[in-house]
């Protein structure tokens, strides 16, 4: 598991600064401003997450199934919560229904936050 969340950190963090990079240049003439600053902040929260797994891949054991829990949420949270919001910010250009997306952000959103959770019980259970 150590390993899939230092792979997974730095592809997140990989995909994320080439979709800043696509977002700041070629997206402009295609999204609306609205749609350009939702699209933004997804990648700014994959980039969050990718430093979150990276800095955990070095910090936890993953020898308890909560460590692992911590990792999987992340990714899994950081999946659904960037990738909805790429799709919404396409969805009047690529006629994307986003009432089937839109529910999908908030999910994603909760399974970051639970992620946050669980490590600050980690570190108040390891007392530092």
């Amino acid at each position: 598991m150590k390993n899939t969340t230092l792979i997974i950190g730095a592809i997140y963090g990989l995909v994320s600064v080439i979709l800043g990079a696509f977002g700041a240049h070629a997206l402009k003439k295609v999204l609306s401003i609205d749609k350009l600053a939702s699209f933004e902040t997804g990648v700014k929260y994959q980039m969050y997450s990718a430093l979150f797994l990276l800095i955990v891949g070095y910090i936890l054991k993953f020898e308890t199934p909560s460590e692992k829990w911590i990792s999987i949420l992340m990714i899994a949270g950081t999946f659904l919560f960037s990738v909805s919001i790429y799709l919404l910010a396409f969805s009047e250009v690529a006629s994307i229904p986003s009432k089937a997306i839109g529910p999908i952000t908030p999910l994603g959103g909760l399974l970051m936050i639970i992620s946050w959770a669980m490590l600050i019980f980690y570190f108040v259970k390891a007392k530092f």
